[in-house]
């Protein structure tokens, strides 16, 4: 049985004062109710403050990018090692904002990937196609084309490794693919592992993310192969945030 799990995606928003309110009212919000792994991954210059409000809170800090490389001279990179030594726990890796806004590349990512795992952290590498590759139907081919450089480099431990969908056109747009459109992607992607790591693929943690908020959390979260969300617009506000995280 795979446990649930949402991770909270701020990017890049929130004053020092701001983050702090929300840090301390999600923690306060969290009980045994909540049966899911739940996470942050807030902007760099907060992980310190996550770290000393949350503790050793249920709620875990995560970063939304990092460094391939270990130290250097890499002006304004963040290595594992560095967020490691602030108690991240999570990692997003290859979010659609840094594969199109920042160019970020397969193989590079794949790096991140690896980086992470050695430094200890979880990370979480996300995939998803564009409107145009939705509406020609090439959704599937660039799904594959996204997990392949992952799935084939074996210093990549698909045992501390969570992946996200996230089709492109429903990010901050409103827009959701529906539970049963959502759920043949989960199952694609599960297949894929399968194929290349039988014991594995009933194992990993398949997330989606895609304006996911309270109303449509549960219908999502019912899928057979989604095990939780990457929530972003809803994770900045506490309660809605909150109750996306009852219903997984």
């Amino acid at each position: 049985m795979r446990q649930a799990l949402v991770i909270g995606n701020w990017k890049m928003n929130g004053s020092l004062q701001q983050s702090s309110e929300l840090l301390h009212t999600i923690d306060g919000a969290i009980n045994d109710k909540i049966t899911a792994e739940i996470g942050v991954c807030v902007p760099f210059v907060y992980i310190d403050l996550a770290r000393r409000v949350l503790g050793a809170s249920k709620l875990k800090t995560g970063a939304q990018t990092l460094s391939e490389f270990k130290s250097g001279a890499y002006t304004g990179e963040v290595s594992a090692d560095m967020l490691v030594e602030f108690e991240c726990h999570w990692v997003l890796v290859g979010h659609s904002e840094r594969r199109q806004l920042f160019s970020e590349k397969n193989e590079a990512l794949v790096l991140k990937v690896i980086a992470a795992q050695k430094a200890g952290l979880m990370p979480i590498y996300c995939v998803g196609e564009t409107e145009a590759e939705y509406k020609s139907g090439d959704r599937f081919k660039v799904i594959d084309g996204q997990l392949q450089s992952l799935l084939a480099n074996r210093d990549v431990d698909l045992n501390k490794l969570v992946l996200a969908y996230e089709p492109v056109w429903a990010i901050g747009t409103g827009m959701t693919a529906s539970p049963e459109d959502a759920q043949e992607v989960h199952a694609f992607i599960r297949e894929l592992i399968k194929n290349k790591a039988e014991s594995i693929a009933d194992k990993i943690r398949i997330l989606y993310g895609g304006s996911v908020n309270a109303n449509n959390a549960a219908s999502l979260f019912a899928q057979q192969d989604i095990d939780g969300g990457l929530i972003g617009g809803a994770s900045l506000d506490a309660r809605a945030f909150i109750s996306i995280c009852q219903k997984a």
